[in-house]
């Protein structure tokens, strides 16, 4: 698996420099040793694999495949049900597109600065360097246990279910496991494969908003389809809370726009790929998306939306075409599942992790190893197999979605807290890096404080007492989601201070070129005299 060699100043192999979009000096202009982040070097981080082969139209179907998943297929009726009112769901969506735009330039100016694989995993790395790899092992917990594609799943089943009849648990498993082998043995399929679904998934989405623009014409059967949008606001809840909690679920729906950014070392000249992909694929995406609830608004009632759970989709179907034409379009919605974009960006964010020396289960070398096709790393993609399986299986079903949901997105803004903070850091301290993209501070302050919000609001009691989890406490999923965070911070100091203070040793670290040219950090005990 691993070649005991030290590494050489620049370990990239012989053969990769032409998939290199741009000189290494133009791609990391950082230098300056208190910016790098990790153990890793610029070249030893890219070394390995297949080389950059990603382009501005592969990325942009990354992140609007990564984006058009379960979400606005399925959580309407959620957001609906914890807001009370249609006017104020609308609203959401509208602030959710804002707010993600705001995340999105913030992300493209660390990503930008620092165009490597990992995403917000580099981000903290560069700037919380102290307490010693802190940043790396807490993101990792979170992005160990808490980065599964469940939820997708989920509905995946549930509208396969409406669809055929029967129960489709079985599709679940199988629709990761496709997505795993295709990334793990076949890359160049897989990325095919997302580029290929992303186009399929935006058809549908442009398909239900043309239907929505009928619907309101008057030219089909639906009776009153200006119904909902009469006196919307109508109702609406007066708790943080429902809005807290809601919004994760609309941030969840547009979740992806920065899929990119976990990928760089994969992108061809990535700062100007980075720049282009990323605001393209938010923006058709958002659009589509505010259009699609106003058709789904218009098809059907309040009252049906909110009995329909995770399948408004279907519903929507129905109720412009008929109950026959609504099994054959439910499984078209049930096969625009992003798990293949998640596990593509999800497999090499563990394998960064691995190669940043995070003590993982049966070495390092193994989590960081392109292995077996020494092109793309398979042993990431198990890690989000099992995390994605543990979590399907363990919630009760009848609450599985909304929780998943929710405890996946309260760390996400946690995080997201600490990124922004880092970024104005940066800024203050030091105001002459090499920025290729600067965002605008006014919309980083705007995302600062919608994220402190979106961490305080949860614990206000909501208005129907109980939240969107019932038997479930309705701040269950906070406290979930700090518990990752906290169990992050416990395995750090027992890594990096109980166990070295109690048996006297220190960590070395060293690096390591693997078979497949990948370089992991690796960490030795020397004995403390």
């Amino acid at each position: 698996m691993s070649s005991r060699l030290h590494v050489p100043s620049n370990p990239v192999r012989a053969g990769d420099e032409k998939d290199v979009g741009a000189p290494v000096e133009k791609i990391d202009p950082l230098i300056d040793s208190d910016t790098n982040p990790g153990e890793l070097t610029f070249e030893e981080d890219t070394a390995g694999g297949m080389g950059r082969h990603l382009g501005v139209f592969s990325c942009t179907m990354l992140n609007v495949g990564s984006i058009i998943g379960t979400g606005i297929f399925s959580t309407p009726s959620s957001i609906l049900g914890s807001v009370g009112s249609v006017g104020a769901s609308l609203m959401l969506w509208v602030l959710g597109f804002a707010l993600s735009f705001c995340g999105l330039f913030i992300w493209l100016e660390f990503g930008t600065m620092f165009p490597r694989s990992g995403g917000e995993k580099v981000y903290l790395e560069a700037v919380y360097r102290r307490p010693r790899h802190l940043a790396s092992v807490v993101f990792a917990a979170n992005a160990i246990i808490l980065n599964f594609s469940s939820s997708n799943c989920i509905v995946f089943a549930e509208n396969i279910l409406v669809a055929a009849g029967h129960s489709a648990d079985l599709w679940v498993v199988r629709g990761i496991a496709i997505g795993v082998l295709l990334h793990g043995f076949t890359p160049r399929l897989g990325v095919y494969v997302i580029n290929v679904l992303t186009l399929f998934k935006t058809i549908i989405l442009i398909f239900i908003v043309l239907t929505g623009w009928v619907v309101l014409s008057g030219r089909t059967h639906v009776k009153d389809p200006h119904q909902n949008f009469r006196h919307a606001f109508a109702d609406s809840s007066h708790s943080s809370n429902d809005y807290a909690t809601a919004m994760f679920k609309v941030l969840f729906a547009y979740y992806g726009w920065q899929n990119a950014n976990y990928v760089l070392n994969d992108v061809k000249d990535p700062v100007r790929t980075l720049k282009i992909a990323g605001p393209l694929g938010l923006g058709i995406t958002a659009t589509l998306y505010i259009f699609a609830n106003v058709a789904y608004f218009a098809a059907s009632s309040k009252t049906a939306i909110l009995e329909s759970g995770t399948t408004v989709a279907s519903l929507f179907f129905e109720n412009v075409f008929g109950a026959h034409a609504q099994k054959a379009l439910t499984v078209f919605v049930a096969l625009r599942v992003d798990v293949p974009a998640q596990a593509y960006s999800a497999a090499r964010v563990n394998q960064e992790l691995a190669k940043e020396g995070i003590p993982l289960p049966f070495g390092n070398r193994l989590w960081a190893a392109n292995w077996p096709t020494q092109n793309a790393p398979f042993p990431g993609l198990i890690v989000h197999l099992i995390s994605t399986v543990i979590v399907i299986i363990a919630p009760p079903p009848q609450v599985a979605y909304p929780f998943i949901l929710d405890v996946s997105g309260y760390p996400e803004q946690i995080i997201g807290l600490f990124v922004i903070l880092g970024l104005l850091y940066l800024r203050w301290s030091k105001p002459h890096l090499h920025r290729p993209f600067k965002v605008w501070l006014p919309l980083a302050f705007f995302f600062l404080v919608a994220e402190t919000f979106l961490l305080v609001a949860p614990f206000v009691r909501p208005a129907n007492k109980v939240g969107d989890t019932p038997p479930l406490p309705y701040y269950l999923y906070c406290l979930v989601g700090i518990s990752v965070m906290i169990f992050g911070v416990l395995y750090w100091a027992v890594w990096e201070l109980v166990l070295p203070y109690i048996f006297g040793f220190r960590l070395v670290s060293r690096k390591e070129v693997l078979e497949d040219g990948t370089v992991v950090t690796l960490f030795s005990r020397e004995k403390v005299e």
